[in-house]
């Protein structure tokens, strides 16, 4: 089985740690390729940056369609993910998603420790739109950016574990959802510290993605994930025009 995993910034860094994340958490017989697109945001910390990073994001599923078996958008905001699921009948797993069922699976409420403050409006967004609000306790933040998050994994670690704590002695929380791609490699350490079960969001997302394979399901093609309507795009490349003749557009 083959998962390409998209981490929607190009930090190079980053982009490694979620292709080893992904790796260490799905079978041997599972490879996990990780990429980032050509273009768009060193990081993602606001809508700008979530919006800009999409058409390289769709870019990287539609070029290589064929040569995989499921997609993961490794970003914990889901940016573009329905744009992503019209454009191929493959899985396509965002990281923000996936921790939030498993969180769902392990606890009755569970919160998600994440980035700088600036950020916690988009990050909710992301709870809404995953239709989990009721079941999410917080959304606590921490000060670290996300380049800080691969750079300064001391730090990463210890904003966590403070974050995560308010979250269970204040907010009721009895999982923990961790909040930022940059993060991965951290839960089992957390866990260390902490009475709750920690979710790695890269390998919820790499072992839903390999499980949707597994179950031999494909994306639902009958009304809202539908390919594009063939149309021109003005000013894009030619990957981006889906046309009558475009196989993805064909009914």
């Amino acid at each position: 089985m083959r998962i390409k995993a998209i981490n929607p910034n190009t930090t190079q860094a980053m982009t490694e740690n979620i292709g080893r994340q992904a790796n260490r958490y799905t079978a041997d017989s599972t490879s996990v390729t990780a990429v980032s697109p050509a273009r768009g945001p060193v990081s993602i910390e606001s809508y700008y940056d979530d919006y800009l990073a999409v058409p390289g994001l769709l870019e990287e599923i539609m070029k290589d369609d064929d040569a995989y078996d499921a997609f993961i958008v490794a970003c914990w905001g889901d940016p573009g993910l329905e744009a992503c699921r019209e454009v191929t009948e493959k899985p396509v797993v965002g990281i923000a998603e996936a921790s939030m069922y498993v969180a769902n699976m392990l606890g009755a409420r569970w919160s998600v420790a994440t980035i700088l403050p600036r950020a916690k409006h988009f990050i909710e967004a992301a709870v809404i739109k995953t239709g989990l609000s009721d079941r999410c306790a917080s959304v606590r933040c921490t000060d670290l950016t996300v380049v800080e998050t691969e750079e300064a994994r001391d730090a990463t670690f210890e904003g966590l574990l403070a974050v995560s704590r308010l979250a269970i002695e204040e907010d009721g929380a009895e999982a923990i959802c961790l909040g930022c791609a940059g993060m991965g490699g951290l839960a089992e350490r957390l866990e260390e510290e902490l009475p709750v079960p920690v979710v790695d969001s890269v390998g919820a997302a790499a072992v839903l993605a390999e499980s949707l394979v597994q179950l031999g399901k494909t994306t639902s093609k009958v009304m809202t994930y539908r390919p594009p309507e063939p149309k021109e795009q003005k000013g894009y490349d030619e990957i981006y025009q889906f046309r009558a003749d475009t196989p993805a557009a064909d009914d």
